[in-house]
């Protein structure tokens, strides 16, 4: 067995930044590399996953992906990624490269952290960490609702603080980036895109590479291969959290919910999706996301929002022997109205 170390690209960012899209066109491009991927879903539906095993790349079989739904993977690397990571190690046919696709509610840092652990270190590296930054939502203001008064006020008060924990969480990403993907550019002019760029460059004092995509393109040679050894300096890299509470008390996400909605097939899709955007901007619904059963045709209808922006295609045909059926889960604020976002949403159909 060779005893260099099998290097680990972790790729995280906020919500619909793009991050399964990227990761699904990296498996398709892998120039001979065997790849395994281990996927933290936010919630009880395995969307991402579902997702990338469709995607049919020769080098990444549905074995090579792992998906741990326990719950937020900075809070379970004891007890969930770990385990997870000793066992594939102990794979007589180990991967060449491990991609990990944290939730888009994860802190990086802690994740990093535990490649520190002993029985871990002496075997596998942070090849780096990568950020997927959605430019369009940041370019509309999404994580920095007039940031500059904020910041001005400050100044005034010490005592002032206005920051909600999803811009910290943005912020904890940035900070622990080597590389920052600018996604979705091509929905934003230049302008804005310079915007963009220093909204994300003043968000941490570090200074990683920041590169620009357009539909999560980016080529493989680029996101793997940094050779950073991001674990070796995880200690410069410190969250909101571990700066405010160096005490070792357990953080959670309880600021958020998720929760799955089932539905019966949806016999008009366009008028569907329109509807959903009245729901999404009605309750302030963060990110919804999952698959829909449209009667007559042979392929599943793949549904990702982020706010009222809404995507959708026909990504793969329903395998033989699968149950049709529409699944959605909806990621929000802890005070979004559950009961209401889920009656509206039945209404539907």
């Amino acid at each position: 067995m060779s005893q260099q170390k099998i290097p680990a690209t972790v790729i995280t960012g906020f919500l619909g930044a793009g991050k399964t899209t990227m990761i699904r066109n990296l498996l398709s491009n892998t120039n001979g590399k065997k790849i395994a991927l281990i996927i933290n879903e936010f919630g009880d539906l395995g969307v991402d996953g579902e997702v990338l095993k469709g995607c049919g790349a020769e080098n990444c079989t549905e074995d090579d992906i792992i998906e741990l739904t326990n719950g937020c993977i900075c809070c379970t690397v004891a007890d969930d990624f770990i385990p997870t990571m000793s066992k594939l190690l102990e794979r007589e046919n180990r991967p060449d490269h491990i991609v990990i696709e944290t939730s888009g509610l994860a802190l990086p840092q802690p994740l990093v952290a535990a490649f520190n652990w002993p029985d871990i270190r002496t075997q596998v590296t942070v090849d780096g960490v990568i950020t997927v930054v959605d430019s369009a939502a940041v370019a509309a203001g999404r994580f920095a609702d007039d940031h500059d008064a904020v910041e001005a006020r400050r100044v005034e008060d010490d005592t002032l603080d206005h920051e909600s924990p999803i811009e910290e969480l943005f912020e904890d990403q940035l900070t622990c980036a080597d590389m920052i993907v600018l996604n979705k550019t091509d929905l934003i002019d230049g302008a804005g895109l310079a915007r963009v760029r220093e909204e994300v460059a003043s968000r941490t004092a570090r200074k990683p590479v920041i590169i620009e995509a357009k539909n999560g393109v980016v080529p493989t040679s680029v996101l793997l291969g940094l050779g950073i050894g991001t674990e070796e300096d995880i200690g410069n890299r410190k969250s909101h959290h571990e700066l405010e509470h160096e005490d070792g008390t357990p953080h959670d996400h309880d600021e958020f919910d998720s929760f799955v909605v089932d539905l019966g097939p949806v016999a008009d899709p366009v008028a569907f999706v329109e509807s959903l955007k009245g729901i999404i901007a009605e309750h302030d619904v963060l990110r919804l996301k999952g698959f829909v059963d449209v009667p007559g045709k042979p392929m599943r209808l793949q549904l990702q929002a982020v706010g009222s922006r809404i995507d959708h295609y026909f990504d793969r045909a329903w395998a033989s022997g699968e149950t049709r059926r529409t699944r959605l889960v909806v990621i929000g604020l802890h005070e979004m109205d559950e009961g209401a976002v889920r009656k509206a949403i039945e209404g539907l159909v």
